[in-house]
């Protein structure tokens, strides 16, 4: 069973749909026991980091989240909350990748909207995936580079379009909205 985290930001049911669509069950729950017990879990987001946090913190799932031992996918704001220090509301992440998130430079150029490339593809996570595939990102605020940096895209500067550490898996893009390339990279998640 697939865990989706509801904390009631956006984009769950984007995700759960696609998951649908590739004929796999998924709950949305907030519930510690049930998301333990899951196979996997997904870390959906679309919102504001500090509210976003707020909400984690009131749940529990700030501390829960990070103590997981099956694989997690964090998706755009989830990826950004797995992180350090992050600008937007001046938000403490839960530091599970050792990055922290910036606002793009110049701000008339933001958000980052739209299809763009992923390459230097380093992880299962993109089996079948050719380099230079494109994605849907629709973000303000990016993670930089580091050592848990499996795919960058460059955006005004080169990012982090995906970090893997251990278990703990995430994307700025959004997969439930990225098509065939989405799709494949969502089935090979749920297959590690």
């Amino acid at each position: 069973m697939i865990a989706l985290i509801k904390y009631n930001g956006g984009n769950v049911s984007s995700v759960q749909n696609a998951l649908t669509r590739l004929n796999i069950q998924s709950v949305v729950t907030d519930d510690p026991e049930v998301i333990i017990k899951a196979d996997k879990v997904i870390f959906p987001g679309v919102g504001e980091a500090s509210s976003t946090m707020k909400v984690l913190k009131e749940r529990g799932l700030d501390l829960l989240i990070p103590s997981l031992k099956q694989p997690v996918l964090g998706i755009c704001l989830g990826m950004q909350l797995m992180c350090g220090d992050n600008e937007e509301g001046n938000t403490k992440g839960m530091g599970i990748f050792n990055t922290g998130v910036k606002r793009f430079p110049p701000q008339e150029l933001v958000p980052h909207m739209g299809w763009n490339t992923i390459s230097d593809l380093k992880s299962p996570l993109f089996s079948g995936i050719e380099e230079g595939s494109d994605v849907y990102f629709v973000h303000s605020y990016y993670c930089g580079q580091a050592d848990a940096t499996i795919s960058v895209c460059d955006y005004i500067l080169p990012f982090s379009a995906s970090l893997q550490k251990d278990n703990f898996f995430a994307v700025q893009f959004h997969p439930e909205k990225s098509g065939q390339t989405g799709s494949r990279i969502l089935n090979n998640f749920i297959q590690l």
